[in-house]
């Protein structure tokens, strides 16, 4: 009806089919029913012949993705690597640790004009998915995001990832994962288990960038300790009226949404950003220094925190759970005798009721207790492997020196800060630093050295200065701005100073205490050679303790060395 309402003759030569012919038109639903019927039929067969070859481990793909190619000597059941593209594929992995987003890492590589994924497979000879771009270097935000999250580059062959709706669509449905088809170690893997891992978990937390045009690396990881909430990063350049110096800190992401709202939640947690940054890197160097250095003693403290015993306990363990699981296959012996003698009646109902509870509840509890001694020696083995995979990534990092984004996301795995106390007038707060593999690590407390220990007490003094100073400003003793009356180191004079901090007057006094310091250091006691007297001196070439002293000595050295030369000449020549 469609085509003559419109004025137009269909004619369909192949099925016969002509609009102006009446008795064709009739014949036409029919012949439409029986071609759906057909399609329909052919789909479902398609269906289960893909899903057989899925089934029995062969790539559903008709190409293989970036990075890969097909083994020309088995192409339907293997894939090899393709240097080129799997060297770019490691470099975006590597990018993802570093904290760079699929935006950035595609900007990245079109800076470094590296061909696209379809440029690349024209250039190889191989069908394209896609028309040719008209930039080489184009790549798109979207297909990063496709080779990060692609566990083919793990070396597994994942099947019936997507499905379609009907035989009618074209249009492509994800499918859940719990119904892939994942064949591990099919090809060789381009990524490690670890950094596609890693990728996955860092994808989940988006990272903004800020009013400084940075990335925070540790965004989504520094939790408040109160009421496990993410902490907040605030960072600005200052140099403005309201906020004249730059700030970098973190607080309770819900205390900054009450204050907000002029309400009152939590706890504000401040913390500065350098002073996390420090004790993650003072954790990282010291639990890796710890594990490097004393390989046994590391893994045993790992399986101690975890409230397991060392390699000797879990042997006992594993003796008394082999014996308590022999006991329980015996009970079911005795047990199934016992009815046998009950049937047959040789023992009583009631004698039967008591032995039969008594088994029973000697069972249960057997039961019960070698499944906790499963699930102890399951996780004594896992602790012992996640302690031997942080080692191999301490291994990985020659240098401490310096907190690097990559270091923060492979050792770092969440921060918990509590709220700041006051102890002895000095403000203490505490952070737990869970690391990767181990959790949160306490390392063997040793002795402070010498410089440790001066470095301490500096920083007291330095609290101590600052507090008097806030208390004399709160007083109004002294107001914002002007100058301290301080004591010199040197002279032992009065001076004026803005900062307080200020030991010496002037640079004269400065440079005359370091000099009378740097010659106290270099002083060691002599002995005379005039007089044998004991004396201090800062040089190394000084023999004697005073100038008659040296007089004398040049005098009797003189006298020496003209007997001896006149001795000398007075001897007679010996005969020839």
């Amino acid at each position: 009806m469609l085509f003559p309402e419109h004025d137009i003759r269909f004619i369909a030569v192949n099925s016969g089919v002509d609009s102006a012919n009446q008795q064709d038109n009739d014949f036409t639903p029919f012949l439409n029913i029986i071609n759906e019927f057909y399609v329909k039929d052919s789909s479902k067969k398609v269906k289960a012949v893909m899903k057989q070859k899925g089934e029995s481990g062969e790539y559903l793909t008709t190409n293989p993705p970036y990075g890969y190619m097909k083994d020309p000597d088995n192409p339907k059941r293997h894939w090899i690597v393709d240097d080129e593209a799997a060297a770019v594929v490691r470099h975006i992995f590597a990018w993802c640790m570093e904290g760079f987003g699929p935006s950035q890492i595609a900007k990245k590589l079109k800076e470094a004009k590296v061909d696209c994924p379809t440029v690349h497979w024209m250039k190889m000879g191989r069908n394209a998915p896609a028309k040719t771009p008209d930039n080489p270097y184009d790549w798109a935000p979207r297909t990063i995001t496709g080779i990060l999250e692609k566990m083919e580059y793990l070396g597994h062959m994942v099947n019936f990832k997507t499905r379609k709706q009907s035989y009618r669509s074209k249009k492509k449905l994800e499918n859940p994962q719990d119904q892939w088809k994942i064949f591990e170690n099919t090809h060789e893997a381009i990524v490690d288990a670890e950094t596609w891992e890693l990728a996955q978990k860092l994808r989940k937390t988006p990272r903004r960038h800020d009013t400084l045009g940075e990335a925070n690396p540790l965004t989504g990881l520094v939790f408040c300790a109160d009421c496990g909430a993410k902490m907040m990063n605030h960072r600005s350049r200052g140099g403005t009226e309201n906020n004249p110096y730059p700030s970098d800190f973190y607080d309770c992401s819900t205390y900054t949404l009450a204050h907000q709202k002029r309400t009152h939640a939590c706890c504000g947690h401040y913390i500065r950003s350098k002073v996390l940054r420090e004790l993650i890197l003072e954790t990282i160097r010291a639990a890796s220094t710890f594990a490097i250095s004393d390989r046994d003693a590391f893994l045993e403290k790992v399986r101690s925190a975890s409230q397991l015993r060392q390699a000797e306990g879990a042997k006992e363990t594993k003796r008394k759970l082999n014996k308590e699981k022999k006991r329980i296959s015996e009970l079911d012996t005795i047990i199934k005798k016992l009815y046998e003698s009950f049937a047959i009646g040789r023992i009583t109902g009631e004698r039967f009721d008591c032995l039969l509870a008594e088994y029973e509840a000697e069972q249960k509890a057997l039961t019960a207790s070698v499944s906790e001694m499963e699930t102890q020696m399951s996780a004594f083995a896992e602790d012992t492997d996640r302690a031997k995979q942080f080692l191999e990534l301490a291994r990985k990092y020659t240098d401490f020196s310096e907190l690097t984004t990559p270091m923060i996301n492979e050792f770092v795995e969440k921060i918990i800060v509590h709220a700041p106390e006051k102890i002895d007038g000095d403000r203490v707060q505490e952070v737990e630093i869970y690391l990767r593999f181990i959790g949160r690590f306490e390392l063997p407390v040793t002795e402070l050295t010498e410089e440790e220990i001066k470095r301490q007490e500096q920083l007291k003094r330095h609290r101590i200065k600052s507090r008097e100073r806030y208390q004399k400003i709160k007083a109004g003793e002294h107001a914002v701005g002007q100058p301290f009356m301080l004591t010199c180191k040197c002279c032992g004079q009065e001076f004026a100073s803005k900062r307080t901090n200020t030991l010496f007057c002037g640079p004269n006094c400065r440079s005359k205490f370091y000099r009378q310091e740097a010659a106290e250091s270099r002083s060691r006691e002599c002995t005379c050679e005039n007089c044998g007297k004991v004396f201090t001196t800062t040089r190394s070439d000084v023999k004697y303790c005073s100038d008659d002293c040296r007089y004398e000595g040049h005098l009797k050295g003189q006298r020496i060395r003209n007997a001896a030369r006149r001795a000398k000449e007075v001897t007679p020549a010996a005969p020839e």
